[in-house]
């Protein structure tokens, strides 16, 4: 595959790699009322490329038996058509990005949601990983990382409204 449908995924879905000094996540914003429809990470979110700030993809966060799942629903200009994770294994190798998973196993601990892992479709890798709402429920801050969360990177990814 092309260098640049290899650079298109990064800072994709979550492209957690290690990030030598990568400061540690900040704390996470109270959330929501629990009654609002902004206070769970359910529903869509719009991932942002760190470089260019351009929106990349959707992926959908939703709830099955007090977890919670993320899944590629739709790519923002891929490189290829109907690019696929050909650097996973296992049973994810090769798979569409487009319904793929990409967050599972998320539980609520407060204000935030942790437990869950992230897989990075660029390296075919899987992250444990932590989830919580900002400025209101309107942003998601992802904090993926390799052992401990000092070891990784953190993104924010906006509500698709």
């Amino acid at each position: 595959m092309s260098a640049p449908c290899r650079r298109f995924f990064t800072a994709q879905v979550l492209f957690l790699g290690l990030l030598a000094g990568s400061s540690p996540p900040a704390p996470a914003q109270a959330a929501p009322a629990p009654n609002s429809d902004l206070a769970t990470p359910k529903g869509l979110w719009k991932t942002v490329d760190d470089a260019s700030g351009k929106i990349k993809s959707i992926v959908e966060i939703r709830e099955n038996n007090g977890k919670l799942y993320g899944t590629i629903e739709e790519l923002f200009d891929p490189p290829v058509p109907h690019p696929t994770c050909y650097l996973c294994s296992g049973a994810l190798k090769d798979q569409p990005l487009v319904g793929l998973q990409v967050l599972w196993g998320f539980v609520q601990d407060g204000n935030q949601w942790t437990g869950g892992q992230i897989l990075d479709p660029e390296s075919g890798r899987i992250y444990r990983a932590s989830l919580a709402l900002e400025d209101g429920g309107k942003k998601l801050r992802l904090h993926g990382y390799f052992l401990i969360p000092l070891l990784g990177r953190t993104e924010h990814w906006i509500r698709d409204q």
